[in-house]
């Protein structure tokens, strides 16, 4: 009997632990809907690895004023400039996992886990993804008055003469710098990667026919293609891009499975409620739709475009594995 009145009373108890858990549940449930429906309570703050006045500068305060607008809030842009991106990381992940600290990542993210001997933060284990704001490509550009009619023309020189050509980028380890180091490998070419400390050496130094041709964005090329200085010869992406869509692509040019895309995206740290990610998602994809936005990027030399978080954060790791292996190949030292 005694053994009987024991069991009972454990029975009992456990009837007590699953009623109390389910009232818990019950009961934290309107707290999460309260805080996805009462988000953004205060500023949010949109941390940039860039100094103002850069493209991805204007990106973000463009989408930070639209979604101020959508989700009757402020968001605010601040920028904080570092090599590898480092001191933007860390001004995120040393905030409260709130959604009220974001970070934009980019293309640049991707290159500096294999560009820096210890990057003090793990992009893909301490951030989760929101979404992408942009993409772009690069211009191989060349003087107005230079002999190559095409990117084919460029390709065969190289194969004519190895080692005998010189392409301008910016600094080394750049996204341009190594969408020329991809170049060599994807056209089966030889030839001179000239680092430049900025765009405007790289232009002049195509203009003084110092570098045969020069990879930049349109963004930082538009003046001189404008003014028909230089022409531009092919674009780097996949397909046509809508900024450039007279411009043939390197892979038309012959160069097969060549594909070099920026990008600009916005994640959160890890930890961030899921209710938070998918409500500014949700933002994002109705902000980066609307006209008037599509227009003021493209004017920058974006293409607007959102995605699901999985798409970003495949995108991320594609990259990593993309350009760790470029600079592999190059022998770019480590920073």
């Amino acid at each position: 009997m005694a053994a009987l009145l024991h069991l009972a009373g454990r029975l009992a108890a456990a009837a007590r632990l699953i009623a109390c858990l389910a009232l818990a549940a019950l009961l934290l449930a309107p707290v999460a809907a309260f805080a996805q429906a009462d988000y953004p309570a205060r500023p949010v703050r949109i941390v940039l690895p860039f100094g103002a006045g850069g493209v991805a500068d204007a990106t973000a305060r463009i989408v930070a004023e639209k979604l101020s607008e959508k989700l009757n809030g402020r968001f605010f842009v601040e920028n904080q400039p570092g090599a590898g991106g480092i001191a933007a990381a860390r001004a995120v992940l040393n905030a409260p996992a709130d959604g009220y600290t974001l970070a934009l990542l980019s293309n640049g993210t991707a290159v500096s886990v294999s560009l820096f001997k210890s990057l003090p933060f793990d992009p893909l284990k301490e951030f989760v993804p929101i979404s992408s704001l942009g993409f772009f490509d690069f211009i191989v550009a060349t003087k107005a008055d230079a002999p190559f009619a095409s990117m084919a023309d460029v390709i065969k020189a190289a194969k004519d003469k190895p080692g005998g050509l010189n392409v301008g980028t910016i600094n080394v380890g750049s996204t341009q710098n190594l969408a020329a180091e991809l170049l060599k490998t994807a056209a089966g070419v030889e030839f001179n990667i000239v680092a430049h400390r900025g765009t405007p050496e790289v232009i002049l130094s195509t203009l003084q026919g110092d570098v045969a041709v020069m990879i930049d964005s349109y963004s930082a090329l538009r003046s001189p293609l404008t003014s028909k200085q230089v022409r531009a010869l092919a674009s780097s992406g996949a397909a046509r891009s809508k900024i450039t869509p007279d411009v043939a692509t390197v892979q038309e040019a012959g160069v097969a499975g060549y594909d070099v895309s920026s990008w600009n995206a916005l994640f959160a740290r890890s930890g961030t409620p899921p209710e938070i990610v998918a409500k500014l998602n949700a933002a994002l994809r109705e902000v980066l739709a609307e006209p008037g936005v599509v227009k003021q990027l493209l004017d920058l030399g974006i293409e607007a475009k959102a995605g699901a978080p999985e798409e970003i954060a495949a995108r991320l790791r594609a990259d990593i594995d993309k350009w760790g292996q470029v600079i592999a190949k190059a022998g770019i030292p480590k920073q």
